[in-house]
């Protein structure tokens, strides 16, 4: 007969097993010892040696991902070994889903993981982020790993265990490093280049002249991230596999571009970058090279592996053809200029319409993912909805399953990765499940269609969080360090920030 455990004990044997300091000399995310008398079970959580039985889950069946009632997830070290429905037989350790969908844990198209927290609250009245993020830049490096670790765990608190991550600088993608190795975090990090010291009188200069003077400095930036990339690729057992991130189309040359794309293919783990950020952008690279950005990136060679490209702005019929032959990646981010900036200016639901892979992107300055789902679909349908009335296309609403679809197995095929976003045997144990039946969610229970109960969730929804068989979130809460002391120390350095910008008064 099977055993049960209980809420208590599974929290606390999954801290003993997952938790590790992230930085132990500077005493910010220290780990709780195991308790002695888990240590058996301990033992079993550290094979990573479980079942998942879940009210529904979004199961990958012939070629495509299903919605089925009542289902276990077997998993053992790395990988998912058996999927059936009802309760599995044998003695195992089980987590109770029930009143929940189990899915693959989500994956981000487009992320700046130390820049959220201290810009969210700052930006909405308009205000622009450029002074906060330099000043992150210029952190001592204790204080950017408890930044970056603050903004990572509430990624991962979300259901997003995967990371396409443009840190925006070498150093704080090396601060990610840090933080992800130690949490078992599936990251596909790069440094920005040119990085955020030397981004802006690149990026909006007024003269080409400073664009054709800043090429010595770039190669020598995408240098040392090539040479940081790799270092770590492959690290951890794979989890750690290094992109290269230029900052986008406008601020580099063919010259430097040449040079990401070729350090690109060494790596042979693709391209992130930012794709149209504005009509700015596409006016330059049409100024600079004739075409679009993202043809200009693919007359390079930028898209012949995995590319993910976010926000598209004034997207032409031609560059949507263009992605979707190549199999790229349209990492749409719903929150990117802050809440409610520019969540419905980005072409959604055109991408969808073409046949574009379409993912879901956190950018900034929300971590929030399954929030940021529900943006993606409710600001996709009334952008259709709009611009079917005054142009006379036929736009198809986006719908949930779409949004999750790309947040899965769709931006998985982009990675070149069929062993993420899918809930299969053989698959990688990435795993989130998330309440679609509690107070303000559901009906007391899971519900026939629990896919559509996520528009009524959030982060907080998510109850069970594992990558790679690791336990990270548990029961609802983070087990992979002392939440309490993250947040204190993760508030301390945002309010360093808030202080310095006081003083120069940028609040004024």
């Amino acid at each position: 007969m099977a055993r049960e455990l209980s809420r208590r004990e599974f929290v606390r044997d999954a801290a003993a097993a997952a938790l590790v300091p992230v930085l132990g000399t500077a005493g910010l995310l220290q780990a709780q010892p195991p308790a002695s008398p888990a240590r058996e079970r301990t033992r079993r959580l550290r094979s990573r040696d479980f079942v998942v039985e879940a009210s529904y889950a979004l199961l990958w069946r012939n070629g495509r991902a299903e919605v089925v009632p009542d289902v276990y997830v077997r998993v053992r070290g790395n990988d998912i070994v058996a999927i059936g429905t009802g309760r599995v037989r044998g003695t195992v350790d089980r987590i109770n889903a029930s009143g929940q969908v189990l899915l693959p844990g989500f994956i981000s198209g487009h992320t700046h993981a130390a820049s959220g927290s201290p810009t969210r609250g700052l930006i909405e009245s308009g205000r622009s982020y450029q002074r906060p993020i330099e000043i992150v830049e210029q952190l001592p490096d204790d204080q950017l790993d408890a930044l970056t670790a603050y903004n990572v765990a509430e990624l991962v608190r979300s259901g997003c265990t995967s990371h396409v991550e443009m840190s925006l600088s070498l150093r704080q993608a090396q601060s990610y490093v840090r933080v992800a190795r130690q949490w078992h975090v599936r990251g596909f990090p790069g440094g920005m280049v040119p990085g955020t010291a030397r981004l802006f009188p690149i990026w909006r200069r007024s003269n080409d002249a400073v664009l054709a003077e800043s090429v010595s400095a770039t190669l020598a930036e995408i240098e040392a991230n090539r040479q940081y990339a790799l270092s770590i690729r492959g690290a951890e057992d794979g989890l750690i596999m290094p992109m290269m991130t230029p900052h986008a189309a406008d601020t580099h040359t063919p010259e430097t571009m040449r040079a990401v794309v070729a350090a690109a293919k060494e790596l042979g783990t693709g391209i992130h970058t930012h794709l149209a950020q504005g009509s700015g952008e596409v006016r330059t690279v049409q100024r600079l090279h004739g075409v679009s950005p993202a043809q200009w990136l693919a007359s390079l060679g930028a898209l012949d592996g995995p590319f993910f490209g976010a926000h598209m702005t004034a997207a032409t019929a031609d560059d949507w053809s263009l992605l979707q032959q190549r199999g790229a990646v349209y990492a749409h981010c719903p929150s990117g200029g802050g809440a409610g900036n520019s969540s419905g200016s980005q072409p959604y639901p055109e991408a969808l319409a073409a046949g574009v892979a379409t993912n879901v992107g956190i950018d900034t300055h929300s971590n929030d993912y399954v929030e940021n789902l529900k943006l993606a679909v409710i600001c996709g349908r009334a952008r259709a909805r709009l611009v079917n009335q005054f142009s006379g296309t036929k736009l198809p609403l986006p719908s949930v399953m779409q949004a999750v679809s790309g947040a899965t197995h769709g931006a998985a095929d982009g990675l070149r990765r069929p062993d993420l976003g899918r809930l299969a045997v053989g698959a990688k144990a990435d795993l989130c499940s998330i309440d679609v039946g509690g107070l303000l969610v559901g009906s007391g229970a899971a519900g026939p269609e629990p896919l559509h109960n996520l528009l009524y969730a959030n982060g907080h929804s998510v109850r069970h969080v594992f990558t790679q068989g690791y336990a990270q979130v548990v029961d609802g809460q983070l087990v992979v360090a002392d939440e309490s002391q993250l947040v204190r120390n993760g508030a301390r350095v945002a309010q360093t920030i808030w202080a310095q910008l006081r003083a120069e008064g940028w609040f004024a």
